[in-house]
């Protein structure tokens, strides 16, 4: 297919693909997936080998968020049955994080739900970040806290946090539709808190709530213009007690184009698989892992995820390795130069050492991992099958009394 040798060679160069040669990724047929994975394939072990970076999620404070992001199940009014609790102690985030750690985590990320931290909060998850580095030295830890304000990030990087994840979900025409309590460009803004204060800046899309394949290309061209580090790409997660619980526009096939399409456009950035992968790409994952570089370890914030042996087993049967703590995710050109998903000619989709953290399937912190467009374009009619037997709630691991899924 003359589309994705081309893309293939652009990969390689990292040249930005144009627009309707991302749109028409997205609208290959089942039959040609293959032929796309395939491909797309070529260019992530180009720039990242056979290793897989693992991630793990700590859920600092959860429920009760001020914010009304349609997809969320800690949104304002959700009625969704989750764990509802304050702010962990630095022990016990520390213990929690070191179980995700055991499992084979080099990447910690620190969560928590609301509109966004006060100075107060910056001092808790400060504490809790020194916390977890005097016990872990090796270990990166990204925060999502919600939108920053000014001095924020500075605080936090000189507390040893190594990145901050704040996705951008959707397109920006269609961003007042699933959130009416903060803009797109308060999202925009917080990235570039993080980035100007020198945190490696994560920020991601969530699909599958309806939206067109031109809202898809559209965040993610707006993403590489803003130069996070690592793109999380997230799939609805459908939670009851939340208004996008009945959504179910999703299919393996069509999830493998979109990570597809992702990694064309940032070819040599951290590309993550984030929540919902379990519903959605279900007994496909390995193939994804030929797509994206990077993924979440065991629970999610809400919602329970895959278990992390069955985790490891998938990466080591598929063929690809886990990262260890030593290596440095991104390629040397992005690790040592302020590359990134710009416009510049030579950039690509990542820059600085440390990548990002993820996308938070069903996450507070204004990064919700579970998030969409209720839209009413002609991809929204593709719909997938509902796997609601596999949306389970997370009752273990932080704010329990029981062991985490690591």
């Amino acid at each position: 297919m003359d589309l994705l040798n081309t893309l293939v060679d652009k990969g390689l160069r990292r040249e930005l693909p144009t627009r309707e040669e991302a749109l028409a990724v997205l609208a290959t047929s089942d039959d040609d997936v293959l032929d796309v994975v395939a491909a797309a394939g070529k260019v992530r072990r180009h720039w990242f080998g056979r290793r897989v970076k693992l991630n793990y999620l700590v859920n600092l404070k959860s429920g009760l968020c001020p914010e009304d992001c349609s997809y969320c199940s800690q949104r304002l009014g959700s009625k969704a049955d989750i764990l509802k609790y304050t702010w962990l102690k630095p022990g016990d985030a520390s213990k929690a994080a070191a179980a995700g750690l055991a499992g084979g985590a080099k990447r910690v990320c620190l969560v928590a739900s609301g509109r966004g931290p006060t100075d107060r909060d910056v001092d808790r998850v400060s504490e809790t970040i020194r916390t977890i580095k005097e016990q872990n030295e090796e270990v990166e830890v990204c925060a999502c806290l919600g939108l920053l304000s000014d001095g924020q990030a500075e605080r936090l990087r000189e507390a040893g946090a190594d990145a901050y994840n704040h996705n951008l979900n959707t397109s920006e025409g269609t961003y007042a539709d699933i959130t009416t309590t903060h803009t797109y460009a308060d999202r925009v803004d917080t990235v570039q808190k993080a980035h100007a204060a020198g945190l490696s800046a994560c920020s991601g899309l969530i699909a599958g709530m309806g939206e067109s394949d031109e809202d898809l290309v559209d965040v993610v061209f707006s993403l590489r213009e803003l130069d996070p580090d690592s793109v999380p790409v997230n799939f609805l997660i459908p939670m009851e007690g939340t208004p996008l619980a009945t959504e179910w526009h999703l299919t393996p096939q069509r999830c493998l184009r979109i990570l597809a399409m992702v990694r064309f456009v940032c070819p040599d950035v951290e590309v993550r698989i984030a929540g919902g992968r379990e519903v959605h790409l279900r007994t496909m994952q390995p193939l994804a892992l030929n797509l994206a570089n990077s993924i979440f370890l065991g629970d999610y914030l809400t919602s329970e995820g895959q278990a992390g042996k069955a985790d490891l087993e998938m990466i080591a049967d598929a063929g690809f390795e886990v990262e260890g703590a030593g290596e440095v995710t991104l390629p040397e050109h992005r690790a040592t130069a302020g590359g990134g998903c710009g416009s510049h000619a030579e950039a690509g989709c990542g820059s600085h050492a440390e990548a990002g953290c993820g996308s938070h399937a069903d996450a507070g912190c204004g990064s919700h991992e579970g998030g969409g467009v209720c839209g009413t374009a002609a991809s929204a009619t593709v719909t997938g099958e509902a796997r609601t037997d596999l949306v389970a709630v997370r009752r273990r691991g932080a704010g329990t009394d029981l062991a985490p899924n690591a």
